[in-house]
């Protein structure tokens, strides 16, 4: 297999970085395809996709985009353009990944683009601001990997070509290997916080399994949660078990730890069946390595490890985070069940455990009680989340909706059926 890997770019400004990439993806064993989203200029060599065409693809000029009104706008026409013909060459089987090079600007561009691919398609970024907090969660996309740019300004030396080297290496051979999400049997998430504290995936994934069905976790922790709000957008599940809204709780609280404003709404939006539960919703996450924020200062304090620890909210900022969870459902269009576990919404919020709060831990669920719509259905049970008695309700729920036809049945039954 040869990938034909679409390099993006501005060729006007970059085209020696560029042209260095496109010998690399060759001397890996690549295809280069050249998309040239340049403006001003053209590049000295002749790519497969100019400008003209990235505009044409955002049905526009490049005259157009030029008069728009600044260079903020103008790159983000070319960023629709450009992203738009990737999906559509993606589409026609035309490439099998993407590398883009860039600047704040470039990688404004490049985010677009690898946002309208599939998961399963390599998306490779090389950026001045590669992990940095200028970029929002919901910006970037699944399976997006990126490397800084180091020594990019202006020109090539040996050290910017060290990066660009590596990089182009890495989406040639991804490409190569990359497996396609199976769909042969329907796919439930499941939103959990780490084995530690929420375990209850730990007896649901097997007990699906055995339904039929494709179990897939998602780590609570950032970007974990933009993960499946960005497939659930795509319906790319039968069904979403949502037991793990800290990073709304963290999106709240101004948290760095967050997945976006969107969370716990996508799949609603998108008409899936979702049961939902509060996993963890009274922890606001920080960096383990800053100050304990002051607002926490006099919060109880628990330090998962070197990297992230958690403060516990008060009352009055669970019952907004109650309301919330409770507007958010109301949203949604699909079916929806709200468990609401009394007992406890993580491990260490139990009795002799650092985050046990049990007046706040009421009010909590006084709140919700109140805040879960009326077209919701709400299961309080007395038991912690932990629980088997949580994983037993959350299972005659989904069991209860695949007898009703809300969610199709496994591969297991069907088979069984014939």
């Amino acid at each position: 297999m040869q990938p034909r890997i679409l390099i993006i770019g501005t060729g006007d400004t970059k085209a020696d970085e560029l042209d260095f990439m496109r010998a690399k993806v060759r001397e890996a064993g690549g295809a280069p395809v050249m998309l040239d989203v340049s403006v001003l200029g053209d590049p000295p060599y002749t790519p497969e996709y100019d400008k003209h065409a990235v505009a044409a693809a955002a049905d526009t000029t490049i005259t157009a985009i030029i008069d728009s009104g600044d260079e903020n706008s103008a790159m983000t026409l070319m960023a629709a353009g450009a992203s738009r013909l990737a999906k559509e060459l993606r589409e026609r089987g035309e490439i099998d990944g993407i590398i883009a090079l860039g600047g704040t600007m470039g990688t404004d561009l490049a985010l677009d683009v690898a946002l309208a691919l599939p998961l399963g398609v390599p998306k490779f970024v090389v950026s001045t601001i590669a992990y940095s907090h200028l970029i929002p969660p919901e910006r970037i996309a699944t399976d997006l990997m990126m490397i800084l740019w180091a020594g990019g300004l202006y020109g090539l030396n040996s050290t910017c070509k060290a990066v660009l080297s590596q990089a182009c290496g890495a989406v040639v051979g991804a490409a190569r290997v990359a497996e396609q999400p199976s769909r042969e049997r329907p796919v439930v998430a499941i939103s959990s916080l780490g084995k530690s504290c929420l375990s209850y995936m730990t007896t649901l994934k097997p007990e699906l399994e055995k339904r039929g069905y494709e179990v897939v976790i998602f780590h609570t922790t950032g970007m974990g949660g933009r993960a499946l709000e960005a497939i659930a957008a795509q319906r790319g599940f039968a069904a979403v078990m949502d037991f793990s809204l800290q990073e709304l709780a963290n999106h709240l609280a101004d948290s760095v730890v967050t997945s976006g404003a969107d969370r716990l709404e996508n799949a609603g939006r998108a008409g899936l069946p979702q049961i939902v539960a509060p996993g963890a919703i009274d922890m606001v996450d920080f960096p383990t390595w800053q100050p304990v924020p002051k607002r926490f200062a006099d919060r109880p304090y628990h330090a998962h490890n070197r990297l992230l620890a958690s403060v516990t909210s008060d009352s009055e900022a669970r019952r907004g985070i109650a309301r919330e969870i409770g507007a958010k459902l109301a949203a949604a269009k699909g079916p929806a069940a709200f468990i609401l576990p009394a007992g406890g919404i993580q491990e260490w919020d139990r009795q002799g455990e650092p985050l046990y709060e049990p007046e706040a831990l009421a009010a909590f669920v006084d709140e919700m009680r109140r805040s879960v719509p009326e077209k919701v259905d709400l299961h309080e049970i007395p038991e912690h989340i932990n629980s088997r008695a949580f994983i037993d309700k959350a299972l005659s729920i989904f069991d209860a909706w695949v007898k009703e036809g809300v969610v199709p049945s496994g591969v297991s039954e069907r088979q069984a059926a014939t």
